[in-house]
């Protein structure tokens, strides 16, 4: 994360909203959902739901330096690899 109230968390993408440009990341941005039983398979309660953030907040973890970094891409066709900018290494 880059931006906002969660900034400097790092964490895993585990989806991508391509229409809305929007990101689900790991344990950051959890709402609070209230879920009512429906007998003994689904117990009812209170459980954390993750809600999705801009893809402008987020950024790629360089290898090298262990920071954030913008992205670049070498190459062309199948031999096409992505490079972090600030290092130069293959993400």
């Amino acid at each position: 994360m880059i931006a906002g109230k969660y900034k400097g968390f790092k964490g895993e993408i585990e989806s991508i909203i391509h229409d809305k440009d929007r990101v689900v990341v790991s344990g950051v941005n959890l709402k609070k959902k209230h879920v009512k039983s429906r007998g003994e398979e689904v117990k009812g309660g209170i459980i954390d739901i993750p809600a999705s953030i801009h893809r402008s907040n987020v950024a790629l973890i360089d290898p090298k330096t262990k920071k954030p970094t913008r992205i670049g891409y070498e190459g062309t066709g199948k031999d096409k690899v992505r490079i972090a900018k600030k290092s130069g290494a293959k993400v």
